[in-house]
């Protein structure tokens, strides 16, 4: 007889679910073309056999049975037969895989997911407007001096340094299963297992339980165990629990427009992974059953445009978004290349997915990537026909801060048009929806190291003096261009190694040396820390101040040949207003004169030029501030002279 549809229900979740009272476990499959489901694994000696068939049902397309005395641990397949044949197939859900066989022969493990000690019940994310993301890869910013790829463990002995930098949200690189042993992390499978690279053998779990249980004692957390650090899904959720004990929030890149095509090469008739998972007919990748013809960075399109046909496609990916804000305690979901997803008929599946997040968790944002130039569709709510994200990536503020530090190279009497720059300055959605666009000057794509014909782009350090991003052009650009982004409308993201003037490119390869992140720098290297601590204070003086997480902004002054632009920020209703002044001149202006929004004592609450050889013996300042006068000036009823110190800024704001 077959497998025993006990406890399997149209709700019945897919994958491997223990079902704990009844001592065993439902195991759910959707392969709507294939002649029939098994699942073997250690609970049967991985023997196909009658008993352990999956019956069709409870939905169509469907498989599902239930297998008494299956426990958390056991490893699991399915063997699909279908019109090319039968094989091994893993499931799509699994929570983790197995290290041997390797991959890709890795068997799939049944997790419990009840078994985690979650502490972080009183974490609550901060508000859109207030974040200040900081975008990683495990793999590079955890990499060890033995040329390891970094772990979660890894990362998780810099959450410290983190939140003492001052952001509250991380933005990881995709940390789903992927086929090479390393790997930027968009060419994912198995989207439900946490990247196997990315776990620490049991082998090496020892050296770690100390270090993580003294940063939760630190934080007044409970201790984790040695056993509950040997599951890869529990080093993941550790570091989660460490990260949100620190207030960090942790936001996770998903890849929902195209998947890796197979393990290996994709061929078709021997992928174990989701690749012609029903075992169809093998030729055109339109029969997949997951995918399209359609390719996509070195992958496959998934099938979003027939919804009557793939349904189950769109389910796997609503489901597995929002399976990491539960199995994971993700705070948040930045979304790879919605572009892509919009223009392969997967709008409608956009909208579901929002929706389906949303109802999940309210408070995780929600980030598209979508490089068309009217973003405004896909940040509305679906009741306005928009795709219901909560936020975008944006390129005009980069690309514009960029082209103002790259034409100041031409020396101090170059040609600066910062005409563009005041232009970006101004949010393009409006005010009030400032905070819905995330602005960066570096990404994990911008700074790649990757193949030769990779168009990359250099770090600011390097891009502010191409001949030597050591050089006070280059410290002192590196800080204009960072306090522009960090004083600007929007949410602000940092790229790893961007607070402390990394200038190489990054690799994701652990071999290679030349790209990894200068650690030691901070020890080594005055400027880089120099510039760490010019970062930090100014994160801490974004948060002090709610002018500068909020939308307004009126730029007041652009003067091309002097190479100065400043602007004000505030409230609507409240003011705490806020004046930034940046100068991309060689030389400084003493006594140049600029509005201010009200007469009267002006403190000086940051200027770049102090933290140049900390504290630098030469700055150029106002002292404590300035006094302005009744003397109308650049639309504002006010103005004083101020002191802008040579590629300096200065921010002044008024102290209750």
């Amino acid at each position: 007889m077959p497998a025993s549809q006990e406890h399997i229900g149209a709700g019945t979740p897919m994958g491997a679910n223990l079902v704990l009272d009844a001592g065993g476990c439902t195991f759910r499959l959707w392969a709507p073309r294939a002649h029939a489901v098994f699942v073997c694994g250690t609970f049967n000696d991985w023997v196909v056999a009658e008993s352990f068939r999956l019956l069709a049902g409870p939905t169509p397309g469907h498989w599902a049975g239930f297998i008494p005395s299956v426990g958390d641990g056991a490893e699991y397949k399915f063997w699909v037969d279908g019109e090319s044949g039968a094989g091994w197939k893993r499931d799509p859900y699994a929570r983790e895989l197995s290290f041997k066989p390797d991959y890709p022969l890795s068997n799939c493990i049944v997790r419990n997911p009840r078994v985690y000690p979650w502490q972080d019940a009183g974490f609550r994310p901060p508000a859109f407007s207030d974040l200040v993301i900081y975008q990683l890869h495990i793999g590079a910013f955890g990499r060890s001096d033995s040329g390891k790829g970094g772990r979660f463990l890894d990362v998780i002995d810099k959450v410290p340094y983190l939140a003492d930098l001052g952001v509250n949200a991380l933005e990881l690189l995709p940390i789903v299963e992927f086929p090479q042993d390393h790997s930027l992390g968009y060419n994912g499978l198995d989207y439900y297992s946490p990247e196997m690279a990315y776990a620490v053998p049991s082998a090496e779990i020892s050296a770690y339980v100390t270090r993580v249980n003294n940063l939760l004692a630190a934080r007044n957390r409970g201790p984790v165990t040695a056993a509950q650090l040997l599951t890869q899904i529990g080093q993941l959720k550790t570091m989660m629990e460490v990260c949100h004990a620190y207030n960090l929030a942790v936001i996770f890149d998903v890849v929902y427009n195209h998947a890796s095509s197979g393990d290996f090469g994709g061929d078709q008739t021997t992928s174990q992974s989701i690749y012609f998972l029903d075992r169809y007919t093998p030729g055109s990748n339109n029969n997949s059953l997951y995918f399209t013809d359609q390719g996509w960075a070195g992958g496959l399109v998934f099938a979003f445009y027939m919804a009557d046909q793939t349904a189950g496609v769109r389910q796997f990916l609503i489901d597995n978004a929002a399976f990491w804000l539960a199995e994971a305690h993700a705070d948040g979901l930045r979304y790879d290349e919605v572009t892509v997803i919009d223009s392969h008929g997967g709008w409608d599946f956009c909208k579901d997915l929002t929706d389906r997040v949303r109802a999940e968790k309210p408070a995780a944002p929600q980030i598209a990537e979508y490089w068309m130039d009217d973003k405004s569709w896909v940040v509305r709510p679906r009741s306005a026909g928009g795709a219901g994200f909560d936020m975008a990536w944006a390129d005009g503020l980069r690309n514009s801060v960029r082209g103002v530090i790259s034409q100041a190279t031409s020396g101090r009497d170059g040609s600066v048009n910062l005409d563009p720059l005041r232009d970006q300055l101004y949010p393009p959605l409006g005010a009030a929806a400032a905070w819905r666009m995330v602005n960066h000057l570096e990404n994990h794509d911008l700074e790649w190291w990757g193949p030769p014909d990779h168009q990359k782009q250099p770090r600011i350090a390097a891009l502010s003096d191409p001949s030597n991003a050591r050089s006070w052009y280059a410290r002192s650009r590196s800080r204009v261009a960072t306090g522009l982004l960090l004083t600007s409308p929007g949410v602000p993201m940092l790229f790893m190694g961007q607070e402390f003037l990394e200038d190489k490119y990054w690799s994701d390869d652990p071999a290679d040396s030349a790209h990894s992140l200068w650690w030691d720098g901070l020890s080594q290297d005055r400027a880089m820390s120099d510039f760490l601590r010019f970062t930090r204070e100014l994160i801490a003086l974004r948060n002090r101040q709610p002018a500068l997480r909020g939308g307004q902004v009126n730029v007041f002054h652009v003067h091309n040949e002097n190479r100065v632009i400043a602007f004000q920020r505030w409230l609507d209703g409240i003011g705490q207003d806020v004046v930034v002044a940046v100068s991309l001149n060689e030389s400084t202006y003493y006594g140049y004169r600029i509005g201010f929004p009200a007469s009267g004592w002006w403190a000086e609450v940051f200027n770049s030029d102090v933290y140049d050889n900390w504290v630098n013996p030469m700055v150029a300042g106002n002292g404590s501030g300035v006094n302005a006068d009744a003397s109308p000036l650049h639309g504002l009823p006010a103005s004083a002279p101020v002191v802008l110190p040579a590629n300096g800024m200065v921010v002044f704001a008024r102290l209750p």
